[in-house]
């Protein structure tokens, strides 16, 4: 699998995560908000367990169904939701202004994270899906501007822009490390890799074609057949592809 292929399957990943968190926050709220609270009971604690958890001495929670719970504060305003439906056991915490801050999940595919902003977009979220763990970094838009993920093939990090598109992506597999970066139209425009045959440099040009190449490359005559450069090569080619320089020792 080549490095452009690992970061695309990234991307494809960070977008299910980002999916996946945004639906599960829409459908716990409905499922706390959205209901008639059938009760309310009150836990008091003493006042230096109070003092010791920083909280007041009454807790109020409210049952709104069978699968769902509501804690207020001393004057009713909901702090935290707890539920559990099809979609796994979450809580979620509201600030003073009844906005969501942080949503713990397990759901059925893992365990994850989500903190927000006063303005409402997630701003970072850490899950651990079936492929690995992975946490992700968003601006104040909710777009993604970074992710990390360590798959079983390995570690990646993968950078973005305000447009959600990766500019630059790390990686790091069995294979070698990769440092990979794209322009605004995310055509590849430089690459770096450490690979157990040697490191090697690759430069191209707007439509993502090569144009220099420094250290172990392996190339396709117009024959058909592979030329082999060794490590000290570096290679100058024009906008069509041919090699117009190169020099070898």
């Amino acid at each position: 699998m080549t490095i452009e292929e690992r970061l695309e399957n990234m991307e494809r990943e960070v977008g299910r995560v980002k999916r996946r968190n945004r639906w599960l926050l829409g459908a716990i709220l409905v499922l706390l908000g959205g209901l008639v609270a059938p009760g309310v009971f009150k836990t008091m604690i003493t006042p230096v367990q109070a003092q010791v958890a920083g909280m007041s001495k009454e807790i109020r929670a409210r049952v709104i169904h069978t699968k769902g719970i509501v804690i207020e504060d001393e004057n009713g305003k909901i702090c935290a939701g707890l539920a559990a439906g099809e979609f796994g056991p979450h809580l979620v915490l509201f600030d003073e202004k009844g906005a969501v801050r942080a949503r713990l999940a397990a759901d059925t595919d893992g365990p994850g994270l989500s903190l927000y902003d006063e303005k409402g977009p997630s701003r970072a979220a850490l899950t651990v899906g079936k492929d690995g763990p992975s946490l992700t970094l968003d601006d104040e838009n909710g777009e993604i501007r970074a992710a990390l993920i360590a798959s079983k093939d390995g570690p990646g990090l993968t950078l973005y822009d305000e447009k959600g598109y990766y500019r630059a992506g790390l990686d790091l597999s069995k294979d070698g490390s990769t440092l990979l970066l794209l322009d605004e139209n995310r055509n590849p425009r430089a690459a770096l890799c450490v690979s157990k045959d040697g490191p090697w440099l690759s430069l191209n040009d707007e439509k993502g074609n090569a144009r220099f190449a420094a250290g172990k490359t392996e190339l396709e005559s117009p024959d058909g057949k592979t030329i082999e450069y060794p490590e000290s090569s570096l290679i100058l080619f024009g906008p069509d592809g041919k090699v117009i320089w190169s020099a070898i020792k």
